[in-house]
């Protein structure tokens, strides 16, 4: 793990970043910007030991941030369905941040699995040098596209300013703080159908303690050009399977409806090749880690 250095992370008080950020604290100076329009939020994020600063990257001030950060980790990402504002924010407040943090050791920059071009495969392993294009999600459809531009920014940034960079491209994260698997688990307790565009739709989940322990790692791995790799779990679990496993840990038949979206990705499976040659394997079983969310949000219904 990091220890004694300068750490710069957007986006603190997210799903994904929130654990970094309290993994990062215990051993290292670690400040945080984000937007904090809820004061809570940055009331926890500060209870962590991070500095915090208010930026909005899509017009961002970084009058009041130092340029002495040994690393950067870009987690925060807009997910609105404004094309514009979302090119704005995701892709050019990127460049913008990068050339502020410009004399960093190594910089993160989180991607997504989704700039991939849909294969009519849904368990298609999308390897790193796939092609790339419009995943045509439902929702935020911009998303996939301004990932690609913000990717494509972040190698330019790679190339100008002789700064390391590695480009995660998530593949679908969960834990206790919430995820998808976490609102099917809900909905599922709850009664309610699970509405999903493909039959089968599988994903590449990665625990939120795997993506923790595997940071260092990959900053290590950054470079110029650009590292690109897949920020993706080991194993392929389609939301079929696990909603099956959630019914059977609360004793009830979920309901599982498929909506097709014309033009739509049918699969998000990361291939992990790469990334285990960075970091090694992963150390939370999907199994295992669903079971938890199951106990974690419903303990007086599902059996330790």
């Amino acid at each position: 793990m990091l220890s004694g250095e300068k750490v710069l992370i957007t986006g603190p008080a997210g799903r994904i970043a929130f654990g970094i950020a309290k993994t990062l604290a215990r051993d290292n100076e670690v400040w945080g910007i984000a937007r904090f329009t809820d004061p809570a939020a940055r009331e926890e994020v500060e209870a962590l030991g991070v500095t915090t600063r208010t930026v909005d990257l899509g017009d961002p001030d970084f009058s009041q941030l130092p340029t002495d950060f040994t690393y950067l980790l870009h987690i925060a990402a807009d997910f609105g369905e404004d094309y514009e504002h979302s090119l704005r924010v995701n892709a050019e407040g990127t460049g913008l941040l990068l050339s502020h943090c410009r004399a960093a050791r190594a910089a993160l920059v989180m991607s997504t699995i989704t700039v991939s071009r849909p294969h009519p495969d849904p368990w298609h392993p999308f390897r790193e040098d796939d092609p790339i294009g419009d995943a045509g999600l439902p929702t935020p459809r911009p998303y996939s596209i301004v990932k690609i531009a913000e990717e494509a920014v972040a190698r330019y940034c790679a190339r100008e300013f002789g700064l390391p960079i590695t480009i995660a491209r998530m593949g679908l994260a969960y834990g206790e703080r919430g995820g998808v698997p976490v609102w099917h688990l809900q909905a599922i307790a709850a009664g309610k159908p699970v509405v999903v565009r493909w039959d089968p739709l599988p994903y590449s989940p990665i625990h939120y303690d795997d993506i923790n322990a595997q940071i260092p790692a990959l900053l290590d791995a950054a470079s110029v050009p650009a590292t690109i790799v897949n920020f993706a779990g080991d194993t392929p679990v389609s939301v079929q399977q696990w909603c099956a496993y959630f019914g059977e840990l609360l004793g009830v038949t979920p309901h599982v409806q498929v909506q097709s979206v014309p033009g739509a990705s049918v699969g998000s499976v990361g291939d992990h090749a790469k990334r285990v040659s960075i970091t090694g394997p992963c150390q939370v079983d999907w199994r295992d880690g669903f079971k938890a969310l199951a106990q974690h949000y419903y303990p007086d219904r599902v059996k330790a």
